[in-house]
């Protein structure tokens, strides 16, 4: 049942209210007079289908492109006090969230409903605690990737009904076809389903309206957040920040949810994509001048889930012209470029972290001149491998890498 009407903000422009699959009889009766009384009704025909007929009433549906009608019609409407039709909780990779962005909470009332999440972990019997939730409605599929670890269970919101067939296909790819998969339909409502597989064998057809439930098995070589992924999960030419040079800077980087990392001279991505795999909420923008070396970035990160990573193609300091301002700044290469090191410092926000590293002279040269100008810490990374050596075992030497790492504590470091 939806919850019964609690206080909301006085001066609400919209009230977005949550209609499970049992639709208008599973409203309180509270909820049903709102909507009643509503002179104008927002949502899909799907939902709107689901309410009786009110005389005076009007009811729009929302068009294609999805965004653009949205701001159309709230627009249009914007006097009426309109009410939003949603699906149980409109927090919960609803429409409610977007309204909020676009109009400020004190604009929203949200009266919720029970969510498919709650109603999907109900049947499943996984409490909250020992479930993970991911969302690709309106986003990339690969997101599901980051999640995989063996035992670990997973709540799919889906975006359609092709959903629970290409899950299927990344994990058998990923080496989890063993995963038991559990599509959930029409929660709530009388024709209620349950359709189950494993990913190797998935060949049902399922209705648009599910959640899709994972219980993982298979293969663990990606399944860690910590940093420092072995080096074979990530396609490479060679421009590779290695494994322990990677999880050296990473440390310094100090990823936090909802931060921005600047990824300069990319290479692989590997330091770019370790910090999104560390939170949901990290983001990168990854500059790679190199096109072939650009696409590769995109296709590790979409294999290694996080498929949300931005690639800016271009040479650094010009490619950071307008992006976003950082909370962290990874050089990998290209450090000797006139101004670079200096643009990057000026575009750190406060408390910003920047991660330099070097294998030339002539970078390290640039490096001990920043350390002198504005602090920090200076590394010099030294990593050698046992490697067979004739019939014995020898150490084979890496490039020694420097290594400068700042915070910056005002407003900038100059």
């Amino acid at each position: 049942m939806t919850p019964a009407l609690t206080s909301h903000p006085a001066d609400a422009r919209v009230v977005v209210v949550g209609v499970g699959a049992d639709g208008w009889t599973g409203l309180p009766v509270t909820v049903q007079q709102r909507l009643t009384d509503a002179s104008v009704v927002l949502g899909s025909e799907r939902q709107l289908a689901l309410l009786p007929p009110v005389e005076g009433q009007r009811r729009e549906a929302w068009g294609r492109p999805f965004a653009e009608s949205l701001q159309g019609l709230l627009a249009t409407h914007a006097a009426s006090a309109p009410v939003v039709l949603a699906s149980g909780d409109p927090l919960v990779s609803g429409i409610a969230g977007t309204l909020v962005r676009l109009l400020g909470p004190e604009s929203v009332e949200v009266v919720p409903a029970v969510s498919s999440v709650a109603l999907a972990r109900a049947r499943m019997g996984w409490p909250e605690e020992t479930c993970a939730v991911v969302t690709v409605v309106g986003r990339r599929v690969e997101r599901v990737l980051r999640e995989l670890a063996p035992g670990r269970r997973i709540v799919v919101l889906s975006s359609d009904a092709s959903t629970p067939a290409a899950v299927a296909a990344l994990l058998v790819g990923s080496g989890h076809g063993a995963t038991r998969m559990t599509a959930l339909s029409d929660l709530g409502a009388p024709e209620e389903d349950r359709l189950v597989g494993t990913a190797t064998t998935w060949d049902h057809d399922v209705p648009a309206l599910h959640v899709l439930c994972l219980e993982v098995a298979g293969d663990t070589r990606s399944a860690s957040w910590a940093a420092g992924l072995p080096d074979e999960v990530f396609d490479h030419d060679g421009q590779l920040t290695k494994r322990d040079l990677r999880a050296s800077a990473l440390s310094r980087l100090a990823p936090r949810p909802g931060e921005l990392l600047w990824d300069v001279g990319a290479g692989a991505g590997s330091v770019g994509i370790e910090w999104m795999r560390a939170h949901t909420t990290c983001r990168t923008v990854a500059v790679e001048r190199d096109p072939v070396r650009a696409a590769r970035v995109r296709t590790n990160a979409a294999r290694l889930g996080v498929p949300d990573l931005e690639v800016v193609e271009g040479g650094a300091p010009d490619a950071l012209a307008g992006l976003p301002a950082p909370d962290a700044v990874f050089i990998g290469g290209g450090a000797t470029a006139p101004g670079l090191i200096d643009v990057c410092l000026r575009a750190l926000r406060p408390g910003g972290r920047l991660v330099v590293h070097g294998v030339t002279l002539e970078t390290e040269v640039l490096l001990a001149d920043a350390r002198a100008r504005h602090g920090g810490e200076l590394t010099r990374i030294a990593v050698e491998h046992a490697a067979p050596l004739a019939s014995f075992t020898g150490w084979d030497p890496a490039r020694t890498v420097t290594q400068w790492s700042l915070q910056v504590r005002g407003r900038s470091a100059e």
